[in-house]
């Protein structure tokens, strides 16, 4: 069976698993793949994720290698975003190949770029200590990518398996070299209820909460360059709930907001505190990442020309994924996987199996190359 056969049979499989709810059958299906087609040391953790390794081919298996061999990650999540009903028969999920794309929840995101690491996993002769990580929790802020990271999990390089293709134009799988994060916040303003008919008497904690608002609508959108390419934050007021009453002025007033980071830089949200009776809490934070070695990107970009007859590129992306985590942690990160813009959660979520199949020579070539 060829490549090509290996990654839409393995792709259909891991697909076909509902792991919205419960990652533990996916892990279950990719932890066993593992142990009977590869020769690299297995490993699952208490959070689920599943984790093997292999040293270059002039070591031991099982991935023993020296403490000068540099480690190469190829990163990915089992886990995936509730279905639609169609997407669901019964308790299993739907699943379908037509016109040269595999249609099923996950497909996109990503459990096709999953099924096109383990392949490279198996098959490449790697010039490093080659990594396979599938974590889960990622559609939930990254649950199991910060467990492995607290336990030790910093690779030298990684390659995050997420969408890149179609970015820069159509029929080409490109590498990302810095997303944004995301920052959700809510600021709460406090006043003095009073009758309404004397609002002289009490403090509008809507007129606060708009004087807030003033605030982030005239703050600056963070931006930075990696390696010639921009990339630009956003700050947005995204709900805003106060008031109890017609006839009551209203005591409290509670706005979100939603921020799309950058790395190193952050919108000066706290400046909201500066009005009175007004607090700002951070509720999430999903971090950005950007590459920080060059040589690195240009090793996957060199990788990924080789793999396809079009022309990528060095772009950005405008979603958080695990890359942010580990990049935080220490480790060199790109993005390169199947998934395109508009694919990903949605009813119709589908990925192509030529891009699959182009992903899994990116993620060799790589390993080989390094």
């Amino acid at each position: 069976m060829n490549s090509l056969d290996d990654v839409t049979t393995l792709t259909h499989e891991l697909v076909s698993i509902p792991s919205h709810e419960d990652e533990t059958a996916a892990g279950d299906a990719i932890e066993t793949w593992l142990r009977e087609h590869t020769d690299g040391d297995v490993t699952r953790d208490e959070t689920g994720n599943v984790i093997a390794r292999r040293g270059p081919s002039d070591e031991s298996g099982g991935g023993n290698s020296s403490d000068d061999t540099p480690s190469l990650a190829l990163v990915g999540h089992h886990d995936v975003v509730p279905p639609a009903p169609s997407q669901l028969d019964g308790e299993e999920y739907v699943v379908d190949t037509r016109d040269g794309r595999l249609y099923g929840r996950g497909a996109a995101d990503m459990k096709g770029a999953v099924a096109a690491s383990m392949l490279a996993f198996r098959d490449a002769d790697p010039n490093c200590e080659l990594v396979f990580a599938s974590f889960v929790g990622e559609e939930i802020g990254g649950t199991g990518a910060r467990a492995a990271i607290d336990e030790g999990f910093v690779p030298d390089y990684a390659i995050v398996a997420e969408g890149s293709t179609n970015y820069s134009k159509p029929g080409v799988t490109d590498v990302v070299v810095a997303h944004k994060g995301r920052r959700g916040s809510t600021i709460v303003a406090e006043g003095s209820a009073a009758h309404a008919s004397e609002p002289e008497a009490g403090e509008n904690a809507i007129y606060r909460a708009s004087d807030a608002i003033d605030v982030v609508r005239e703050l600056e959108f963070p931006e930075v360059d990696v390696f010639g390419e921009n990339l630009r934050g956003t700050v947005a007021v995204t709900g805003i709930d106060g008031g109890t009453a017609w006839n009551v002025i209203p005591d409290e007033c509670e706005i979100t907001v939603d921020e799309r980071t950058v790395p190193g830089v952050r919108a000066e949200l706290e400046r909201v505190e500066e009005i009175d009776g007004v607090e700002w809490t951070v509720d999430q934070d999903l971090p950005p990442m950007d590459c920080d070695d060059e040589g690195f990107a240009d090793t996957v970009l060199q990788a990924a020309i080789a793999a396809q007859d079009g022309d990528p590129e060095l772009v950005t992306k405008p979603h958080a994924t695990d890359a942010g985590w580990l990049a935080q942690a220490g480790t060199t990160c790109v993005v390169c996987g199947a998934s395109e813009p508009g694919e990903a959660h949605t009813k119709t979520e589908s990925v192509g199996i030529d891009v699959l199949e182009r992903c899994y020579r990116i993620y060799r070539n790589t390993a080989e190359s390094m």
